[in-house]
């Protein structure tokens, strides 16, 4: 018997999925009850791992079809993604949908549309907006302790070998897509988070390592994107999936009073030494493995906007459509080496 008011579905059972379950089952409001997998899976097994009564699909179709279930949680294959987003739209479920949306910014703008038509909310997982890391250096910028930003990076090192979990696929490009799509959204995502102005163009150039841990991928798996904004600000994104370094996740943000830089600002107003950094308090985006992931806090703000019937604040459909529109700009540019590419 469901104790919670959102039953969950979630659509594909991998890595990043049995980070979700936890994150959902913790919330106030929401509890996994179902879950489909390509693989066969028993019921009773699942129950017993996380918790609650789970019933185990043997198609997409059969979890949709479910009157049961409010809420499908979308973590399968990138090139599934699209085709199984419209069908849950199309079914009235709302929708968790794990990065990238899709491979394509077409199939991206169908997914915002089918979510529109039938009247379903959706979150991106775009996480890293809840991190701490983010929610302290947006609290700086909202507060005015830095000034106007007119200049921003944010960049994506990681590297994605054969020793991390979804090295099998993503080094595809069906499913990886591209540095900046597979990975370095994350940053690139932040990144426009910090600076809210229209973009007017960017530019990205790509390359790849020669280390052979890096060579089965069908792609560059680095990029480095500078977006020229409206407002007249300039950003720099470096998306970075075949270093051999720990994970990092840099920010340097320049404005009229001050910077950031990672856990570090100074401020003008605050009158503090230049001569040094001052240091703050929070917990720096460390790690590519998904229980780090503020999973928890996206999703209970999630489920609160669901309450109220509002699109989910920080990471709705149409938000994240603004990222993915970037992206595939980046990604056509770096693909015609280097020609900038105009954003309508």
């Amino acid at each position: 018997m469901s104790t919670k008011k959102y039953n969950v579905g979630i659509i594909g059972y991998g890595w990043a999925a049995t980070a979700h379950i936890d994150a959902i089952n913790a919330s106030k409001q929401a509890q996994v009850t179902a879950v489909y997998s390509s693989r066969p899976l028993d019921s009773a097994t699942l129950s017993a791992k996380h918790g609650g009564k789970i019933k185990a699909y043997m198609t997409v179709e059969a979890l949709l079809a479910d009157p049961d279930i409010h809420v499908v949680d979308i973590t399968s294959y990138p090139s599934q993604h699209c085709a199984q987003a419209v069908a849950a739209a199309k079914a009235k479920k709302h929708i968790i949908l794990e990065k990238p949306m899709a491979n394509s910014l077409t199939e991206v703008r169908q997914i915002v549309e089918a979510a529109a038509q039938n009247g379903v909310k959706g979150c991106v997982c775009f996480e890293c907006r809840f991190s701490n890391q983010m929610t302290a250096t947006k609290a700086l910028l909202d507060q005015g302790l830095v000034g106007e930003l007119h200049y921003a990076e944010v960049d994506y090192y990681h590297g994605i070998g054969p020793w991390y979990g979804q090295y099998r696929w993503n080094i595809g490009k069906k499913d990886g897509g591209s540095a900046l799509l597979t990975a370095g959204c994350h940053a690139l995502d932040a990144l426009l988070m910090c600076i809210p102005s229209e973009v007017e163009s960017v530019t990205s150039l790509s390359s790849k390592s020669k280390s052979t841990d890096f060579t089965p991928y069908e792609y560059d798996t680095t990029a480095v994107t500078i977006i020229k904004f409206k407002n007249g600000a300039v950003g720099k994104c470096a998306a970075v999936v075949d270093c051999h370094q720990p994970y990092y996740f840099h920010t340097h943000l320049i404005g009229s009073h001050g910077s950031i830089l990672d856990n570090k600002f100074h401020s003008t107003k605050l009158q503090t030494n230049k001569a040094h950094w001052s240091k703050l308090s929070l917990k720096m985006l460390d790690s590519g493995d998904v229980s780090d992931h503020p999973y928890q806090e996206q999703f209970q703000a999630f489920f609160d906007a669901l309450d109220k019937g509002q699109d989910m604040p920080l990471t709705s459909f149409r938000e994240s459509l603004r990222t993915f529109e970037v992206i595939f700009a980046a990604d056509q540019s770096a693909a015609n080496g280097g020609q900038p590419v105009k954003l309508a």
